[in-house]
């Protein structure tokens, strides 16, 4: 069981280490990685990179690149939590990556202005050291702020993510076992009633407004979702900028069971963890969908099964859902959906890079 005193070590000795990977220059990058990855460790990212094994792939595949491209960065983390599940430990964290864009990147030219580039996090630890990281970058945004916006305009408000309400996202003090088990017990009932919601009767709008739902968001309740969908606030907001766009889209009758093939819609967390008034989730892939609706992200229906990368991270408040942010590969279901967004950028550039 995971003890008060080896969640909070884990949780500072990862922030330490990654902010000191973000700021460090290219001599001291391996032996900052080294000190918190164990050699052999597995770092799952958002498309393009989607898996590297190693430190030494970690470093070139992924930092290397970042550092040169952002010459000033550094790490900007608004919510720091842990926990335990299924007997593994993990370190969830959200926030910014944040510098000036002065060198080529994923194939986009530097625009010499400050970048935010977001991200939410899952490291799993082992001893003290990081064995698997699970890192959902938001390129799209990414591909925003670099002025290359190549999708339909999105629903929500674009924009850097706000952190928590009161500011208390960075938990190294221990936390109120009974208040972590709540905060967990609330978000999956949330979930639950997601999944348990028959988007094939027809209920539309209304029914997503009038369903269980309502019975765990707060009235000022914030949703925090990746570029492309954009920010949202209330539940009518939800509703209307994502959640009924996206559900016309990937309808779910929790009756019918899915097709052969795919795997099991929301059963596919590897982490469900809760920490004083925050809980979180995460799959790789956690959605498994079938895409049979037009207009989600300005692409009509492919009749395709999508699988989705999906992050949750959620703030409690008055014993309901006050804040929600939610990283998404969103390259990564539109590469499914036949529409590859750095491919196509690249060509509206008239440019020919390589990542």
């Amino acid at each position: 069981m995971l003890t008060d005193t080896e969640n909070l070590a884990n949780k500072q000795a990862v922030w330490s280490a990654l902010n000191a990977i973000a700021g460090t220059g290219a001599s001291s990058l391996d032996t900052c990685l080294r000190r918190i990855y164990h050699p052999d460790a597995q770092w799952r990212g958002s498309h393009p990179w989607n898996e590297l094994r190693g430190v030494d792939a970690i470093r070139a595949g992924f930092w290397e690149p970042l550092g040169q491209a952002f010459p000033d960065l550094e790490r900007r983390d608004a919510i720091v939590m842990g926990g335990g599940y299924e007997g593994r430990v993990y370190v969830g964290m959200v926030g910014h990556l944040v510098g000036t864009f002065r060198g080529p990147w994923l194939g986009l030219p530097p625009t010499g202005q400050v970048l935010y580039l977001r991200y939410g996090e899952f490291h799993q630890m082992v001893d003290g050291r990081i064995v698997q990281s699970s890192v959902l970058l938001d390129v799209l945004d990414a591909i925003r702020q670099a002025g290359h916006w190549p999708l339909a305009p999105s629903r929500g408000q674009e924009g850097a993510w706000a952190g928590p309400l009161a500011g208390d996202g960075l938990l190294f003090s221990p936390q109120d076992a009974a208040e972590s088990a709540r905060s967990l017990a609330l978000t999956l009932a949330m979930q639950a009633s997601l999944g348990a919601y028959d988007d094939t009767q027809g209920g539309g709008r209304e029914g997503l407004l009038t369903m269980p739902q309502k019975q765990y968001w707060h009235p000022k309740m914030m949703w925090y979702g990746p570029s492309g969908i954009g920010t949202t606030r209330g539940l009518e907001g939800f509703v209307d900028h994502h959640q009924l766009p996206f559900r016309i889209a990937f309808p779910r009758n929790p009756h019918q069971a899915q097709p052969a093939g795919m795997g099991k819609h929301g059963g596919s967390h590897y982490v469900r963890i809760g920490d004083g008034r925050y809980s979180a989730t995460g799959g790789w892939p956690s959605r498994h969908m079938m895409h049979l609706g037009g207009g989600w992200l300005g692409q009509g229906p492919t009749g395709r099964p999508i699988t989705m990368r999906v992050m949750d991270f959620y703030r409690a408040d008055e014993g309901l859902i006050r804040e929600n942010w939610v990283p998404i590969d969103i390259l990564d279901v539109l590469l499914q959906m036949d529409v590859d967004v750095l491919a196509r950028v690249r060509t509206r550039m008239g440019r020919r890079a390589p990542f």
